[in-house]
């Protein structure tokens, strides 16, 4: 929990003078991170400013989103045999009685269409997503010890072709791909000294080592302002996450999102493809709530851009600062590279301050001194909001003048983004229902706080399916399984334990992936901590972790010893469709217990405060305390956009 020790630190820096708040200091402490992980490519032009870069042969273009990029469609020529390749281990791993998977694998190789494709998504939530988020991937990934003994998962990662992360899940996707795709283990500390996440200390204090942590900041995006380029406050917020998340002494400053596509071990196809998600705010709309038909963006390696039929369109990410116009970069304008600073990418996925501005005004209290601190937030996050800066400023558009017909941005000098959970759509899912993608199966791994103790209610699986039922059009064509209301996902146990949507495809509009739910849930511990909650120590952090490896391997199988079945049954269930293969018996055990069959209980459920899964008897007669937003976290809250508006201010942007 973040102290009053803490708030008094940040309290001293909001009254002094800039220059001695960002002074220099004597604190010898250095950041141990140095040489924890290898890193993604530090290429771009002028650390967190955006320059000139030389321009390619073929100049930069904008595409419409009629398909998949050539890249991509290059790269799945090297990553599907490998997937594959994984999938074959997998499957013969999780055993399903009486089928011969890699007889199956062997068989359909002639043909790898009709060989599963596999996704995995990761809910946004700040830590505690992350943290949630990273014990179901360690459970999924063949480099954990252990996670290929029987009972585990461990292969799924290995054989997915596509991984989606928002907010807290995008930090854990910048995490892991920036660090050259390294292993949760590796993050942790368990076999390199110190480990990356090292949440000790509060993004608002930054990392040992680092004493001059604000003046960092501060000249970052005032580099960044000086270069041309509008700021706002998700500008000093993206630079804090890159100090926590990657391994560098200067908080991976030089990091791009598109160096990604330069590393060899990814164009090789030996990892999935990353994709962070966003939502457009519509120019001129400075509204806290966001449209439940938002603009879907994605940033993956070599584009950003959305396939919902609004944009409709994609740009060459690495060239994005670039001053295009009507789909074409002008033969008088340079090309510019840098605007795609991976924390930058993070921090729009997770930019939530005029949501912020929503919950001040909700929270209530009694305490004299809470009150004051709440309204003087909800006045500098109302200046803000009323100055544009509190989403994430692209800027010159790269969409401008493009679609004119349907892209209602199209005549804006700035493309605004924000967090993509804003329409309740916390899972990253429609980057993974486009068609084109072929998806399966998605693994979605939701921790959500939808209810008053922070569990999830299933509402953002909702807003998904009403998103593609909507009449006006936003879904474009795109299936998604049919869901049940939030309210019968507590009444009926659904997000308490995994539960496979769509596993009929004829019940499905269209083509579809299976959606495999893994809800955050307390197995083995009580994980339902605040999206505010700041600092961790490193038994807390592991104990989350461990948490979200128990619910995703449902304990290693010792609550049912089936489940690693069962995964490789939902895995294979829209192959065996295309091959009309008969479906083995055991499979058909897994979809009477796993499979939602359409039943509802919408009856209120007036409070959810679960017991832990795993403890024992008597502890189980004990339930979950809510854990909800505290005073210090809204202390913490009000600090950290203090000294946000500080670093604006002080580069006279507000």
């Amino acid at each position: 929990m973040v102290t009053w020790a803490t708030a008094l630190v940040f309290a001293i820096a909001l009254i002094l003078p800039i220059d001695q708040a960002f002074s220099e200091t004597d604190n010898d402490v250095k950041h141990v991170a140095g040489s924890r992980c290898p890193r993604a490519l530090p290429n771009a032009p002028n650390g967190y400013a955006p320059a000139s870069v030389e321009c390619p042969i073929d100049r930069p273009v904008i595409r419409n989103a009629n398909g998949l990029s050539r890249d991509e469609i290059e790269w799945l020529q090297n990553r599907r045999p490998l997937a594959i390749s994984a999938m074959h281990d997998l499957l013969h791993r999780l055993n399903i009685t009486g089928f011969d998977a890699r007889g199956y694998i062997d068989l359909h190789l002639g043909n790898e269409s009709n060989l599963p494709t596999i996704g995995i998504a990761v809910s946004g939530g700040g830590h505690r997503a992350l943290l949630n988020g990273a014990g179901a991937v360690a459970a999924l990934d063949a480099r954990t010890e252990s996670s290929t003994l029987p009972g585990h998962l461990g292969g799924i990662l290995q054989a997915a072709t596509y991984i989606s992360g928002l907010s807290g899940g995008g930090w854990l996707l910048g995490s892991i791909f920036v660090n050259n795709f390294t292993t949760i283990p590796a993050l942790l500390g368990d076999s390199t000294p110190g480990g990356v996440w090292d949440f000790n200390q509060s993004i608002l204090i930054g990392p040992l080592g680092q004493p001059n942590y604000y003046r960092d900041l501060r000249d970052s995006v005032l580099s960044k302002r000086d270069a041309g380029f509008n700021v706002s406050i998700t500008d000093p917020w993206a630079r804090a996450l890159s100090f926590q998340l990657i391994n560098g002494t200067d908080g991976g400053i030089s990091y791009t999102w598109s160096s990604l596509a330069l590393q060899s071990t990814f164009s090789g196809g030996n990892m999935p493809m990353p994709i962070i998600t966003a939502l457009e705010r519509a120019p001129n709309n400075r509204e806290q709530l966001i449209a439940a038909n938002a603009t879907s963006f994605e940033f993956n390696p070599w584009e950003m851009g959305s396939f919902d039929p609004t944009t409709y369109a994609f740009a060459p990410l690495k060239y994005i600062g670039s001053n295009f116009s009507n789909g074409a970069l002008p033969d008088d304008e340079a090309c510019i590279g840098g605007l795609d600073n991976a924390g930058f990418v993070m921090g729009t996925s997770s930019s939530i301050f005029n949501q912020v501005l929503i919950e001040v005004n909700r929270f209530e209290t009694t305490s004299s001194l809470l009150k004051n601190l709440t309204t003087t937030l909800a006045a500098i996050l109302t200046n803000i909001s009323e100055a544009n800066l509190d989403i994430a400023i692209y800027e010159p558009n790269p969409f401008y003048g493009f679609n004119n017909g349907t892209n209602h941005n199209a005549h804006s000098s700035e493309l605004h983004l924000v967090d993509a959970a804003l329409d309740l759509q916390n899972l990253p899912l429609p980057p993974l229902l486009y068609p084109a993608r072929n998806l399966d199966v998605v693994f979605a791994v939701d921790s959500s706080a939808d209810t008053r103790t922070n569990w999830p209610n299933g509402a953002s699986m909702v807003a998904t399916y009403e998103r593609y039922q909507d009449p006006r059009g936003i879904g474009n064509g795109t299936s998604f399984p049919s869901t049940p209301d939030t309210n019968t996902f507590v009444n009926l146990g659904l997000n308490a334990r995994p539960t496979f949507f769509g596993c009929n495809s004829s019940n499905m509009t269209g083509p579809g992936p299976v959606i495999v739910y893994i809800p955050n849930a307390p197995y083995s511990y009580f994980s339902n901590v605040s999206t505010f909650e700041l600092t961790y120590n490193a038994s807390t952090r592991n104990a989350i972790v461990q948490n979200g490896y128990n619910v995703a391997t449902q304990a290693n199988g010792s609550l049912d010893t089936s489940w690693p079945a069962c995964v490789g049954c939902a895995i294979l269930t829209r192959s065996f469709e295309r091959t009309e293969t008969e479906v083995p018996d055991q499979c058909q055990k897994c979809f009477e217990r796993y499979c939602w069959d359409g039943a509802l209980n919408s009856t209120n459920h007036p409070s959810y405060d679960p017991k832990l899964a795993l403890a024992p008897p008597e502890d189980k007669k004990k339930n979950a305390a809510p854990k909800v937003v505290s005073s210090c976290n809204v202390i913490a809250l009000v600090v950290a956009v203090q000294l946000s508006v500080l670093v604006l201010s002080s580069i006279q942007v507000l």
